[in-house]
């Protein structure tokens, strides 16, 4: 996916994984970057410094969308709400308010994945399988009784329509749920047993000025390790590539053979060469 493509919008479960991938490919923003872009989008009108700001915080959209899972809504359709938000906070953004962008653009991309969650709430996915779409088609109409179906009912119905019992019991307990308020009630409205998706809908583990942090943070050490690899000599630095950082790690015994000494002998080695990078990053 090149900067040229529709990068605004995910595309089907096939192409979601590219998606991210190539929206974290994309570079960070410092912040003077940023100000100079988002002065050059409100004093000069220039598209393609807010082309630049918005892709440069995709990724934050798909952290956030992934955030709002569970809810029977599909991840681009979420990522894509939160990308129109996005879009919103780079228009709206002022850069001589000494914020960051993303620290303005949350308000907005919650925003937009919130009305998208209002707007689905009573769409559930109460029918994905063959069995369960036969019932919900079905099961109003084998209903000879307002309330529950007794465990006889639930037989018949059953063997009428051809599937297991607890299907039964679950497409009605399905098809019976009341819908839930989005919003929280007020006081004297909520009885305190219920919490509406509202109070639980938000997952506020990770916010956006803790995921910048911690992505810096990260960053910093991978600069850090980097430095510290090169003072290493070339053996030190391939015997600790290979016993930690390598996907497939390799033996004691194995490294022993390739350079020709003991495998105690690589110990030692290794041993060395941790106790100086860990200097070097201290």
């Amino acid at each position: 996916m090149t900067q040229s493509m529709s990068y605004l919008v995910p595309g089907s479960d096939s192409s979601l994984d590219a998606y991210v991938r190539a929206a974290g490919k994309i570079s960070i923003l410092q912040a003077d970057e940023e100000k100079e872009l988002a002065k050059k989008l409100k004093y000069e009108g220039d598209l393609e410094a807010a082309k630049k700001l918005v892709m440069a915080h995709l990724r934050f959209v798909i952290h956030i969308a992934k955030s709002y899972s569970g809810y029977g809504l599909a991840l681009p359709d979420l990522i894509q709400e939160g990308n129109v938000g996005l879009m919103k906070a780079v228009k709206r953004f002022d850069p001589e308010q000494g914020v960051r962008l993303i620290s303005f653009a949350v308000h907005w991309i919650r925003a937009e994945m919130h009305e998208f969650i209002i707007r689905n709430w009573k769409i559930v996915k109460v029918a994905t399988t063959k069995a369960q779409r036969k019932l919900f088609f079905n099961l109003r109409s084998s209903k000879k009784r307002l309330g529950w179906f007794n465990q006889e009912e639930i037989n018949n119905v059953a063997e009428a329509l051809n599937v297991k019992p607890e299907v039964v019991v679950e497409m009605e307990a399905r098809l019976s749920a009341n819908d839930v308020t989005f919003d929280k009630p007020d006081n004297h409205q909520s009885d305190g047993l219920l919490l509406s998706p509202e109070e639980y809908v938000e997952d506020t583990t990770a916010e956006p000025l803790q995921l910048i942090e911690r992505y810096d943070s990260a960053l910093n050490q991978q600069m850090s390790l980097k430095h510290a690899l090169d003072q290493l000599d070339d053996r030190s630095r391939e015997i600790v590539e290979c016993r930690w950082l390598n996907e497939k790690k390799v033996t004691l015994t194995k490294l022993a053979e390739r350079y020709k000494v003991s495998a105690e002998r690589i110990r030692q080695l290794e041993n060395k060469a941790i106790k100086q990078l860990q200097q070097s990053m201290s």
